[in-house]
């Protein structure tokens, strides 16, 4: 169970929206690539990070803070947000890379999702962003009738290696996890699975390092972290002992 701590880049820095709303952004580290040494330093083995502008922009804006988290830290680091095309996926794989995560492509091109798993085999990840059971696009400002388990079977057997799924209605609010859809889109796909979107609290975690949860690869954090609503040792503890146990 990998807990990603989250980087969400507007206009440079790091911030966590609220519900995806641009407008309500609240600043948290100036420094993309300082937040990204401590996360390191905290313990953290990935990081997550999410070009907010380049999402709704459909190419990426906040390159330079991404090429400056890389540099920053020896993590993994996967990045979504604006990647739209296999020159652009080839590109940020070439700068450091260890996935690019697609969303709104998946849904308008499904095709070269696939053939970007042919091309950059375990690199490619799908964000799957939810609004009341439908996926979302273009930095979640549009919905679609497609259902979430849907798109996800369109991609079993393509070498995915892995889907993000968020629930909008959940996100950067500190609701909690979305359990229920997570797991169903778990069980219903052979696909890794990391949830997003609402972890809240060291409850949250606990609920992670449950036998029940073993499906999933991993959560990602953001504003919790942040708050401080989840201590970043406490938590990897937790779930390092139940990996343990597991094994």
């Amino acid at each position: 169970m990998i807990l990603f701590p989250a980087i969400d880049l507007k206009d440079g820095q790091c911030v966590r929206l609220k519900l995806g709303d641009m407008a309500a952004a609240t600043v948290y580290n100036p420094d993309p690539a300082d937040q990204a040494r401590a996360f390191e330093d905290q313990g953290f083995s990935w990081l997550h990070v999410v070009d907010l502008n380049g999402a709704f922009a459909g190419e990426s804006v906040n390159g330079a803070a991404v090429e400056a988290i890389l540099a920053a830290t020896r993590n993994p680091v996967q990045l979504g947000g604006g990647i739209r095309s296999l020159d652009h996926i080839e590109s940020w794989l070439a700068k450091g890379l260890a996935r690019v995560i697609l969303g709104t492509v998946a849904v308008r091109d499904p095709a070269l999702v696939i053939e970007a798993c042919r091309l950059f085999p375990g690199k490619v990840a799908v964000g799957i962003d939810a609004k009341g059971g439908k996926v979302a696009v273009e930095g979640w400002a549009e919905a679609s009738e497609l259902g979430v388990i849907e798109l996800a079977q369109r991609f079993e057997g393509a070498g995915v290696a892995a889907i993000i799924y968020t629930d909008i209605d959940r996100d950067g609010i500190l609701a909690g996890i979305n359990w229920d859809s997570t797991l169903a889109l778990a069980n219903a796909v052979s696909i890794p699975v990391i949830a997003s979107g609402g972890l809240a609290s060291m409850e949250d975690i606990r609920r992670l390092a449950d036998p029940a949860m073993a499906r999933l690869e991993g959560a990602i954090s953001g504003r919790a972290l942040y708050d401080g609503r989840i201590d970043p040792r406490e938590a990897l503890a937790l779930l390092n002992a139940a990996k343990g146990a597991a094994a």
